[in-house]
């Protein structure tokens, strides 16, 4: 057992002043909300830069070419392309580990607890796209039908979280496994519909890196230092593949090992006696516990053991999600709202609201997302596949919902896609200023809803629904 050594009682050191100094930004950084305050500022400042009198930095900024070059092999792409190529890549391998997370131990992890979300983001998928190919249909924007399909999952749940304790636990958990079912179908929707020609030997190639990867993982690699590797080469191969590169990001993810190194009684039993190695070597002297560690070897030895212990306990998909969220938050969504979100906003802007992708998106979202959601779920849980979160009203749902329309990053991303052509400019404009009036809309909306109905019961929807559906004629049993 343990020994326990005698410490005299003193007064708490205070912190160093790097941790004074810091402590502050650390507390704004682990609140929910705090990534989603950092990104709207973002859209605040490239939309003040791109329509300020500066207007033309910001453009020159985001087109200045970069050029790579390694022996023979020389890469050119402009700022933007390496913000939405490659940083975008990053975002989607934590998309990814999230998604791996989810499918392993989350609300994803069995059919019945993913049959809620799964139904919901499928309608939250479908709705928004009939709602756009309806404004768009035979038009020069039907093509961009996949914008108003994607959730943002760091805003809708950024805005959840400012209404604290008043919205129940499972209405969070349902949102959550919502938007991560939702990024598996905007990863399939860019694979498959917005991929450019297919290169069948470098995706052959990537294939073999995908296979190499997963290799990796049954033969015990841990490093994140070697995915690394291989996840350079997997996007360079996705890259001239034709198929989007981020997708390269959510395929390496998957490969990523999720099991520990040590078992639950191993490391308890491997950490006691790394304890009791420390506390028999430990010789209390006037330098204090550094000076102590400096100058004994074996209680160097229990420190390094009891880390390597900490290591192998962790599986490094939970380290690596735990190590790039802060970076991806706080720096990667950041930046790309700031080379993305700044639209030139000139001549007739009610015009431009008015046009017909942006009215698709603004309907896909605002009117898609929240009627596509409630009704496929609560269809789902009527016909008995899936049942609703306990504790958590049909009103409360519902208005969750309606934080799915912050289409923002994801539907940035994706129209980015959609009309990527210098001739789909025009296009483009239009679709952004309609994500960007949609999010702020079902933002609010939602936060309104959310905090009006999370305690009310829910009768009314539900009655609502089925009134609406036997006035129709249709019998819902």
């Amino acid at each position: 057992m343990f020994r326990v050594t005698p410490v005299p009682a003193s007064v708490p050191t205070p912190p160093p002043l790097i941790e004074r100094v810091l402590g502050p930004f650390e507390r704004f950084a682990a609140r929910e909300s705090s990534s989603g305050v950092v990104l709207l500022a973002c859209t605040m400042l490239a939309l003040a830069w791109a329509n300020s009198l500066w207007a033309a930095t910001y453009t020159h900024l985001w087109e200045q070419e970069l050029v790579l070059g390694v022996g023979g092999f020389v890469a050119r792409g402009t700022l933007h392309a390496v913000v939405n190529d490659g940083l975008m890549a990053v975002f989607f391998f934590l998309v990814g580990l999230e998604i791996k997370r989810e499918v392993l131990v989350g609300e994803l992890a069995s059919l019945q607890r993913a049959a809620l979300p799964l139904a919901g983001a499928l309608g939250g998928m479908l709705a928004p796209a009939a709602l756009y190919l309806a404004c768009n249909a035979g038009g020069p924007g039907a093509h961009g039908w996949g914008v108003p399909m994607a959730t943002d999952i760091a805003f809708a749940l950024g805005v959840l979280a400012l209404l604290g304790s008043r919205v129940p636990a499972p209405l969070r958990v349902f949102l959550a496994a919502l938007a991560i079912a939702d990024d598996i179908g905007a990863v399939l929707v860019i694979a498959v519909f917005y991929s450019g020609g297919i290169a069948w030997g470098a995706l052959g190639a990537a294939g073999a890196l995908v296979l190499g990867a997963l290799g990796m993982n049954a033969a015990g690699v841990r490093r994140p230092s070697a995915y690394a590797a291989i996840g350079l080469t997997l996007w360079a191969a996705v890259l001239a593949s034709g198929v989007h590169a981020t997708v390269a990001g959510v395929l390496l993810a998957f490969a990523i090992p999720a099991r520990t190194r040590v078992r639950e009684a191993e490391f308890l039993t491997e950490s006691r006696r790394a304890l009791d190695a420390f506390d028999r070597a430990f010789e209390p002297s006037s330098g204090g516990l550094a000076a102590a560690v400096l100058t004994n070897e074996a209680s160097q030895e229990s420190l390094h053991r009891l880390e390597e212990l900490c290591e192998h306990a962790q599986p490094p998909l939970h380290r690596m999600e735990h190590a790039l969220h802060a970076v991806v938050a706080f720096g990667i969504m950041p930046v790309f709202a700031l080379a993305n979100a700044g639209v030139t906003i000139r001549g007739d802007l009610v015009a431009a609201l008015t046009s017909p992708v942006a009215l698709g998106v603004i309907f896909g979202l605002v009117l898609g997302k929240p009627l596509g959601i409630t009704a496929v779920s609560w269809l789902a849980a009527r016909v008995g596949v899936a049942a609703r979160p306990t504790g958590a009203s049909w009103r409360a749902l519902h208005g969750v919902s309606w934080l799915g329309g912050i289409g923002f990053t994801m539907a940035l991303f994706v129209a980015g896609l959609a009309f990527a052509t210098p001739g789909d400019a025009p296009l483009l404009i239009e679709a952004k200023l309609g994500i960007l009036t949609a999010s702020l809309i079902a933002g609010v909306a939602g936060w309104v809803v959310v905090r009006a109905t999370a305690d009310v019961p829910d009768h009314g929807i539900e009655h609502a629904i089925e009134h609406g559906t036997r006035t129709a004629g249709v019998a819902v049993t």
